[in-house]
């Protein structure tokens, strides 16, 4: 019986929506694939919360590199540290009234280690987690992100996650889950970001 070593055919996934999971799913797929013997690079844009469960996880899985280009938080060492949790400031996220000139350069980093990643084509599945958020900032375009996505090797998968992923970019896309909120714990009740389970 011969062993499967790479993805026979790599195709272009789209998680969007309003509702809570988009980052998930994709660290849900990094794991599947890991747990083959595939090799996962995922390029989180714009965020730079040094404390997420999943950059520890990640260092402790073969094959799984994850690169964070963002913002860091003032107070992650003291969340790393568990000596307080995350308090849903955003200070480590791009907002409207930022100035946008240091996101634009996070921005910049993460779209040319992608374009390296893709020529390259060793990683079998790549993940540009939250890239919406440099195109919902105009840190990229459209046709910016739609380039990358013909970087994307023949059998590398490649997966797009944010809020509004636009319309050029979901018809380009093989596979599209949109995630609606119907309810959230932080809405309902006010309860904020929860460690181990939030981030």
């Amino acid at each position: 019986m011969e062993i499967q070593s790479e993805l026979k055919q790599g195709l272009v996934q789209v998680y969007t929506g309003t509702g809570k999971g988009k980052t998930t799913a994709a660290l849900g797929l990094g794991l599947r694939a890991v747990g083959h013997g595939l090799t996962v690079e995922m390029v989180q844009y714009l965020k730079g919360s040094s404390y997420t469960g999943e950059i520890f996880s990640t260092e402790k899985l073969p094959n799984f590199n994850l690169r964070q280009f963002g913002k860091g938080c003032s107070f992650s060492s003291l969340i790393r540290q568990g000596l307080m949790e995350c308090t849903g400031c955003g200070d480590c996220f791009v907002g409207k009234g930022d100035e946008l000139e240091t996101h634009r350069k996070f921005a910049l980093w993460a779209y040319q280690y992608t374009e390296t990643v893709l020529n390259k084509g060793e990683a079998d599945l790549v993940i540009l987690d939250e890239i919406n958020n440099a195109l919902r900032y105009d840190l990229l375009t459209t046709e910016e992100v739609l380039a990358l996505i013909e970087l994307k090797q023949e059998k590398t998968e490649l997966v797009l996650t944010g809020r509004g992923i636009p319309e050029g970019i979901v018809k380009r896309a093989d596979l599209v889950t949109e995630m609606n909120a119907v309810k959230h714990p932080y809405q309902e009740q006010g309860i904020k970001s929860r460690w181990g389970i939030e981030y």
